[in-house]
């Protein structure tokens, strides 16, 4: 897009110009009931930090605040509808878990309501990589075909053959053969894009009191390349599918609550600077937030599920109208290959009423309620996690916009800890893939509700943005940058307080 252009869809309302509001962006993908002075001080007063670790604090129970499910028999603890929901809305949840659900085959097909699929994809639907709505994890083995995590791609943007104009509203510069994810599958007649490989190299890293974990350090290749030799500043990033339970309450925290906690120059000189990430709207043409992703790349759970849906499986939808994926102009047999668009009058393989059904079906999973929230050794694990100020980060518990039109994630007490923002987390850990604002050192904080359930529900215990760690302590020492002192903290602990800690984490 060259400079006339740029102004004229500025002009037109194409695109919004950089200058955000002082305050914030705005929130148009929420219908805000004002709260009045009355509820603004009752969540001041609750959302004040803890004094006493004798006790559980009020509600600390309902991690979701009323969408909390106490459903203690469920072999699914994290495929369950919000507990407020309406019984008339759960036929909306259900019929979004279909979409979820639904595995695509390739056009043309005579089932033409589930045809569309790649020609280039990393996994045949949403359950693929999320089963059983939980986390992913990078592959066991050399032959582990397992489709839980990708490969993000890109090129420094100065190395992009791309102008300034289009860059401005895309998180990355693209790699030009092989766009921004690698998709190691694809249909009949085409070669996929190329195979990853995964190899880690141990190291041992020893407790003050003499103990030693030993942490590995995952180094990544790209085989098989389907369409040619990578762009030679190629840059890599892999992610894990992260668990989806909680997602509509964390997009309805006031965009001012978190913007209240950012502190990107440290002008407190705590060592803690998050920061928000700007990212484009392509639903409401604006800059607004970045709240989803492990960069915080993605403004809402409408883009955020449309984007998975393009990437990963290669299917089109309202904001990602593209039959072809992530199929790149040096991929012309793939963009010319047959699609899906048949059969709805928006000529998409998903349309609006379909976008919009695994939207609401992933803004309403529910959140399973804490464990043993009063056992003494998880009340020690708790007040160790704040002394080590985990929570600077990890904030404990937002409550959400009252909201006109969405019952199930109004005004709820949670506690989810997070704060949404982007914090450096070393070198460690670092990606070396800017996106959007984000560097290459940074990562959102990804929320813990949940986090003590996570290999009952997905089999495993891998942790991280790539799943190097094998356990929480793993995860924890893996913290650098501004978690550095947390991570100390941690590390000199006695035996027997970092088992607290640990219990407490399990209770979340």
């Amino acid at each position: 897009m060259h400079h006339a252009v740029a102004a004229l869809a500025v002009a037109t309302g194409l695109i919004a110009p950089r200058i955000a509001p002082a305050d914030g962006w705005g929130e148009p993908h929420l219908k805000v009931v004002p709260p009045t002075l009355a509820e603004a001080e009752r969540v001041r007063h609750v959302l004040a930090p803890v004094e006493a670790f004798d006790r559980a604090e009020q509600f600390e129970n309902r991690s979701a605040g009323a969408a909390t499910h106490f459903d203690t028999r469920t072999a699914t603890p994290f495929s369950l509808p919000s507990a407020n929901m309406d019984k008339a809305r759960e036929m909306d949840f259900r019929l979004g878990n279909g979409f979820f659900e639904k595995l695509w085959v390739a056009s043309p097909s005579a089932t033409t309501a589930s045809d569309g699929l790649g020609p280039l994809y990393n996994g045949r639907g949403c359950k693929s990589c999320h089963l059983q709505d939980g986390r992913g994890h990078p592959p066991d083995s050399p032959d582990d075909f397992g489709v839980s995590m990708v490969l993000r791609l890109s090129v420094p943007r100065e190395a992009s053959d791309l102008t300034a104009d289009i860059l401005e509203y895309r998180p990355n510069a693209p790699e030009p053969r092989y766009g921004l994810q690698l998709q190691d599958k694809s249909v009949a007649g085409f070669p996929a894009e190329g195979r990853a490989r995964v190899e880690y190299t141990e190291f041992p890293v020893a407790y003050a009191d003499g103990s030693v974990e030993t942490l590995r350090k995952p180094g990544y290749s790209i085989h098989q390349m389907g369409y040619g030799p990578l762009h030679p500043d190629v840059q890599i990033s892999p992610r894990v599918a992260p668990p989806m339970i909680g997602l509509g309450l964390l997009e309805a925290i006031p965009e001012a609550d978190i913007l209240a906690h950012a502190d990107p120059e440290d002008r407190d000189g705590d060592g803690i600077s998050g920061r928000p990430n700007r990212v484009w709207s392509l639903e409401y043409r604006q800059w607004m937030l970045g709240r989803f992703g492990w960069k915080a790349g993605q403004p809402t759970l409408a883009q955020q599920g449309s984007d998975a849906f393009a990437h990963d499986i290669g299917i089109s939808t309202p904001l990602h109208p593209y039959h072809w994926g992530d199929c790149t102009p040096a991929q012309e047999h793939c963009r010319t290959a047959p699609h899906g668009s048949t059969g709805n009058d928006e000529a998409l393989e998903i349309p609006a009423i379909g976008l919009d059904l695994v939207t609401f079906y992933t803004r309403n999973l529910a959140v399973p309620a804490r464990r043993q929230v009063d056992a003494p050794w998880v009340l020690q694990g708790k007040r160790l996690f704040h002394e080590a100020r985990c929570a600077a980060c990890h904030s404990p518990k937002h409550v959400t916009h009252r909201l006109s039109d969405q019952t199930e994630r109004s005004f709820q007490l949670i506690w989810p800890y997070t704060d949404l923002l982007l914090h450096d987390m070393g070198a460690g850990l670092a990606d070396n893939r800017p996106e959007w604002e984000a560097t290459g050192r940074e990562w959102r904080t990804p929320p813990l509700w949940g986090i003590g359930l996570t290999e009952a529900v997905s089999g495993h215990s891998y942790f991280l943005h790539d799943g190097r760690a094998r356990s929480l302590s793993e995860a924890i020492l893996w913290h650098g940058g501004e978690a550095e002192a947390a991570r100390e903290a941690f590390r000199t602990m006695t035996n027997s307080e970092r088992d607290a800690l640990i219990s407490f984490l399990e209770s979340l």
